[in-house]
């Protein structure tokens, strides 16, 4: 059966991979080092056969009497060398005599030996059986050389147990690599599997409660970095829910007034008098004020759902070409107060939109609480926009909430307006890595400082 693709693999857990990495790495190493040893007893043990074989050749091609013995036949057991095959060659005539004659053949080594061209020379043969022999030859006088011949049987033997034993205790090791990296893959990655319970869980149920941390390691170190995630997260789904809260309070009374008078002009229509054309003139203005309020409040609602603006709303801007056309719009809307208007110009990157609406708001509100005929200073320098009104300023107590969503003072609730402009503001400095600053204006009334970075 084969499974469509895309709809299953395999997943690997994190602890098997841990564990096999550990084997292979053991196992790696178990492999060199044993190769290694294996590979150093071999040589070691040729070393020693050949060095005893040449001494063996040379201290009998030194005696006279063992040569001839072995020129004449001599068994080799006889000579004291019962496990060496023993022969006898010259340069003309080759093989003059031999002790049991291994079935190999002697070939251009030891004939150069024997015509003088060579001190000696050693070497592994093998029979027509697949015998392996160590021949060893050295000169043995004018013309003649002694060849001593061992069988590398033993050696082989010795080296396939050393292999064998090599085998068994690499295998083991490796399959005790393998059980101890499973063990400490498994024990050391449970705090992990903890962790990705809780987060599991947390995903489920919808629960943001901080995991507890212990220790101060690297898992500790994760914990603490998805607690910070999740109170992020608390404060995002807070914040929502309170401008979600705050924006059906607000709504609620408009709403509740447009129907109300939609109702009454409804009833004078349906009526045989109807409404004089005074009232229901009144009544018109009424629900186009309250669509207006309505429609500015769904504006600021909108704008402050917005965590960030849109990339392709950044650009280079001139502070200065942004500042004027607020002041402009914003003299269309309170025509009872003076301007006294100096900007210098301040490039920088941002939101020209969010920007103009963030500067007329602040424009609004200087408006909205000066006299008639007061002047409002509206002064850039440096990326400084600051505007003094000559209203009757802000309390001490008011003043750490004038940027909260839908605040509002006392004095300022029969007043227009939906509590959310510079809750804006704020939203919009905040963007552009700037800073809004309200203090008391040096004639009386209040000053907002807002600085955007740039230049």
């Amino acid at each position: 059966m084969s499974w469509p693709a895309g709809r299953w693999h395999y997943r690997r857990s994190l602890a098997s991979r841990v564990a096999l990495l550990t084997t292979a790495a053991v196992g790696a190493s178990i492999a060199v080092m044993a190769l290694g040893a294996f590979m150093v007893m071999r040589m070691q043990l040729q070393s020693s056969l050949d060095e005893s074989l040449l001494n063996r050749a040379t201290k009998a091609a030194e005696s006279t009497a063992l040569s001839q013995a072995t020129a004449q036949d001599v068994p080799a057991w006889m000579l004291g060398a019962a496990d060496v095959r023993v022969i006898f060659i010259t340069a003309e005539r080759g093989v003059l005599s031999a002790d049991n004659l291994p079935t190999f053949t002697l070939g251009k080594p030891e004939l150069a030996v024997a015509a003088g061209r060579s001190p000696s020379s050693i070497r592994t043969v093998a029979d027509k059986d697949g015998a392996r022999y160590r021949v060893a030859t050295v000169q043995a006088g004018s013309g003649q050389a002694l060849v001593l011949a061992q069988a590398l049987e033993s050696q082989d033997r010795t080296l396939r147990r050393l292999g064998t034993v090599m085998l068994i205790s690499g295998g083991l090791g490796i399959l005790a690599a393998a059980l101890s990296g499973w063990a400490v893959a498994t024990n050391g990655l449970r705090p992990v599997r903890r962790l990705a319970q809780s987060v599991e869980k947390n995903a489920v149920t919808g629960n943001l409660t901080p995991l507890p941390v212990g220790g101060d390691d690297e898992i500790a170190r994760l914990t603490t970095a998805f607690n910070q995630m999740l109170g992020a997260l608390t404060a995002s789904r807070d914040r929502q829910r309170r401008l979600v809260a705050d924006a059906s309070h607000e709504l609620r009374t408009p709403l509740t007034s447009l129907r109300t008078n939609l109702d009454l002009l409804a009833q004078a229509d349906s009526s045989e008098g109807g409404l004089p054309p005074e009232s229901r003139r009144e009544l018109l203005d009424d629900v186009r004020g309250q669509i207006e309020e309505l429609t500015t409040l769904v504006g600021d609602l909108v704008m402050l759902a917005r965590e960030e603006q849109p990339d392709s709303s950044v650009a280079t801007l001139d502070l200065a070409e942004v500042a004027d056309r607020a002041v402009t719009r914003v003299r269309r809307r309170a025509p009872g107060v003076d301007f006294d208007v100096h900007l210098e110009p301040w490039t920088a990157a941002g939101d020209a939109t969010g920007l103009e609406r963030a500067i007329t708001n602040v424009l609004d509100n200087a408006a909205k609480w000066s006299p008639p005929g007061a002047t409002i200073t509206v002064r850039l320098v440096a990326g400084v926009l600051t505007v003094d009104d000559q209203g009757p300023g802000i309390s001490a107590a008011d003043l750490p909430h004038v940027f909260e969503r839908f605040w509002r003072a006392d004095e300022s609730r029969s007043m227009p307006g939906s509590g959310l402009g510079l809750a804006i503001v704020r939203q919009v400095v905040d963007q552009h890595a700037g800073r809004v600053v309200v203090t008391e204006a040096p004639g009386g009334g209040t000053r907002m400082s807002v600085s955007i970075p740039g230049g």
